[in-house]
């Protein structure tokens, strides 16, 4: 499905903005929406974003959580800070991986904004000042010149959403390919195994059976090639045919 990502200081509206889009996604589309976010996974705040620890492993989840209900049908919309560079292209990755469109959502607001709607909050959802402080210095904000941050819609507190401009981004924009990182790697054939065997057997008995009857010097024919060789080389091809013989087994074994 689609994947929505807000982003924004502390307290700058995403958690609105998330409900206004479902709600008109909801009502306007036939799609489901799903809002994966710091709220739903009921934690304490300030605990884990004064971990480093603690915060990473709610980024984990909150990506496992994307992770599993992302395909190309539904819209996920993903509520929490994403404040950090790299977090924003993990979520990228995966979405190539899934071959589904997304679009970022930037709610801009001041520090000093921030701070106000923070104190305006009741005491048990609020963070302390420490915590927002160190948050703000720590946000990292997107760039519609990365492709990861791309096609971004900045909004500020008094703005409306541009419903419109995100449903095309979501609904009629492709999806962006996926590259050789993203895209699961086809399996061996079954019988891959004894085909290589066999070849690799015709090439070592043609070679054992020529140094009975051929001196140095002589030209030798090998099974698959067009080429002879030199009854002089057949000793360190015979080695060369062994050795890659066993590393293609094993390769193999390890891939399994």
């Amino acid at each position: 499905m689609p994947l929505v990502v807000l982003c924004g200081y502390p307290c700058s509206g995403k958690t609105r903005r998330a409900h206004e889009l479902r709600d008109y996604l909801t009502q306007n589309t036939e799609r489901k929406v799903h809002v994966v976010g710091d709220e739903i996974q009921g934690i304490d705040k300030n605990s884990v974003y004064s971990d480093s620890q603690k915060e990473k492993n709610l980024r984990g989840a909150l990506r496992a959580e994307v992770e599993r209900k992302v395909n190309r049908d539904d819209v996920v919309i993903l509520d929490s800070l994403n404040y950090i560079k790299g977090y924003r292209y993990e979520l990228f990755c995966l979405i190539k991986h899934t071959q589904t469109p997304h679009c970022l959502v930037y709610c801009l607001t001041s520090a000093e904004v921030s701070s106000e709607c923070n104190k305006a909050r009741e005491a048990d959802s609020q963070y302390t000042q420490e915590i927002l402080d160190g948050l703000v210095l720590r946000f990292e904000a997107p760039d519609s010149r990365n492709r990861w941050d791309s096609p971004l819609f900045t909004i500020q507190k008094e703005d409306a959403l541009p419903f419109e401009a995100i449903c095309d981004a979501l609904f009629k924009r492709k999806a962006p390919p996926p590259n050789q990182s993203t895209q699961s790697q086809p399996l061996s054939s079954t019988n891959f195994l004894y085909e290589l065997d066999k070849v690799t057997q015709d090439i070592l008995m043609a070679l054992l059976d020529s140094q009975k009857t051929s001196v140095p010097g002589d030209l030798i024919s090998t099974p698959g090639a067009t080429e002879k060789i030199s009854f002089f080389h057949t000793f360190s091809i015979f080695t060369l045919v062994c050795a890659l013989n066993f590393y293609l087994f094993s390769s193999v074994i390890l891939l399994q």
